[in-house]
C-alpha cells in the first residue's frame, strides 16, 4: 500500500503547485517564470530536508513515500521548466531563458543542501 501515501502527497502537491503558481504570478508583472521557480526552489528545499531526517535517522522510508515522492514529485516540474524556458527562447529573450536555466539550477541545488544541512544538524 506504499502506493497510497505516494498518492496521498500528490494529491496535497499537485494543488499546491497549482495555487503557489498563480500567486506568485499575480504578483510579478515578468516574463520570467517565477511561478515555476519558486515552486521547484520550494520542492528542492523540502527534499532537501527529508534527505537531512533520513539520514539522521529521524524520518522513515514511508515519509520519503509521502512527502520526497509524492508531495515534492508533484509539486516540482521539470516539464514546466522545461517548456517556459524553450517560449523565453522563442520569444527572443535568451538571456532570461539563460537566467531561468542558471538561476533554478542554483538554487535547487542550494535548497537541497540547506534542506538537508539544517535537518542533519537539528538531529546531530
Amino acid at each position: 500500500m506504499n502506493w497510497l501515501l505516494v498518492v496521498a502527497g500528490a494529491v496535497v502537491g499537485a494543488p499546491l503547485r497549482y495555487l503557489t503558481d498563480r500567486a506568485v504570478r499575480g504578483r510579478h508583472d515578468s516574463l520570467f517564470p517565477w511561478g515555476t521557480f519558486v515552486v521547484n526552489a520550494a520542492a528542492c528545499l523540502v527534499l532537501g530536508a527529508l534527505a537531512g531526517a533520513t539520514l539522521a535517522g529521524a524520518a522513515s522510508s514511508r515519509l520519503g513515500l509521502l512527502l520526497g515522492t509524492g508531495l515534492c514529485g508533484a509539486l516540482s516540474t521539470y516539464s514546466t521548466f522545461s517548456y517556459e524556458t524553450l517560449r523565453l527562447v522563442e520569444r527572443g529573450d535568451r538571456f532570461l531563458a539563460a537566467a531561468n536555466v542558471l538561476a533554478s539550477v542554483l538554487v535547487g541545488l542550494g535548497a537541497v543542501h540547506l534542506g538537508a544541512q539544517v535537518y542533519g544538524r537539528l538531529f546531530d
